[in-house]
């Protein structure tokens, strides 16, 4: 009798913001406003990087990763929220889905990852400043660089996969823009226990862990500033990692907000705009104004 009830569902449907129907075509200006300027921005850190020898460094080979990485991390949830945000049918495939579930996660955890090993570099170069040249070589720096893809597209397989073998059999309203993991876990006919435990140990492995690494290092370099004699090295140390400990505060701030508060609100879906869509649109012209570099790469 039970296999009788059961329904098979294809699509799901992304509620979105159609609760704010007066705000829907603001939010729809505003959102591909946001997303033109950072991709055309994150496009031009990368190109002014390949361009300007005086970039040629392994900080900037790491901050061009980053904007590419940053574009790839807005195009897998954008777009389909201006589809929604301006079209009647709100569907996504059940195998688009967990596609872009997939896509969102993996580049997610890789930016945690990669952000850890944005402040390894400036630990290295503040630390050992005599070594750091030698050590922070072409090949070295490509290595360093393929390892955050490679643990974030690993890790994340493993949640969405459990996620994916889970029964669902209707209802099959995802009340958010996107496909997450929490909002289809809810959506599950079946116990989602393994599910939960494996995104939970996920998390633990790529946002965590890395947060803390991000920490020691930190707590290492202000040890070896604070140890500088001359107020102009210290500012100068300080300086290299300021673009960084800003963008790491927006990224963390904004997901620890997100994920830590009481669910159930109409509010989440906002707060998950801001590490969706501001602090990507935020981080180009961050690293533009807060560098010296950059900032003098542009006047030339």
């Amino acid at each position: 009798m039970q296999d009788i009830n059961k329904t098979t569902v294809v699509e799901f449907v992304l509620v979105g913001f159609s609760d704010f129907h007066t705000f829907q075509k603001f939010l729809f200006c505003a959102v591909l406003l946001a997303y033109i300027v950072c991709v055309l921005g994150n496009i031009t850190i990368i190109l002014l990087v390949r361009t300007e020898s005086s970039l040629h460094t392994p900080m900037y080979f790491f901050i061009s990763t980053f904007t590419v990485l940053e574009i790839m991390f807005v195009s897998v949830t954008v777009p389909k929220l201006l589809a929604i945000l301006i079209q009647t049918k709100r569907t996504i495939s059940f195998s688009g889905c967990f596609m872009q579930l997939y896509a969102f996660n993996a580049l997610g955890e890789t930016e945690c990852f990669l952000l850890s090993l944005m402040v390894f570099d400036r630990y290295l170069a503040i630390n050992s400043p005599l070594q750091y040249s030698t050590i922070m070589n072409s090949r070295f720096c490509y290595e360093l660089a393929v390892l955050p893809w490679l643990f974030g597209f690993i890790i994340s397989s493993f949640p969405t996969v459990v996620t994916f073998l889970l029964e669902f059999c209707g209802p099959n309203k995802i009340n958010h823009f996107f496909c997450d993991l929490a909002p289809l876990q809810n959506l599950a006919c079946s116990n989602p226990f393994v599910s939960n435990i494996t995104t939970i140990a996920a998390a633990f492995l790529s946002i965590v862990s890395p947060f803390f690494a991000i920490i020691g290092f930190y707590i290492h370099i202000i040890y070896t500033v604070f140890k500088i004699k001359s107020k102009e090295g210290k500012l100068k140390a300080f300086s290299t990692c300021s673009s960084h400990l800003i963008v790491v505060s927006l990224f963390y701030g904004s997901a620890i907000i997100v994920y830590l508060k009481p669910k159930g609100s109409h509010y989440d879906k906002f707060l998950a705009l801001t590490y969706t869509v501001v602090t990507p649109l935020l981080n180009p012209f961050i690293y533009t104004f807060r560098n010296r570099e950059v900032k003098n790469a542009f006047k030339k």
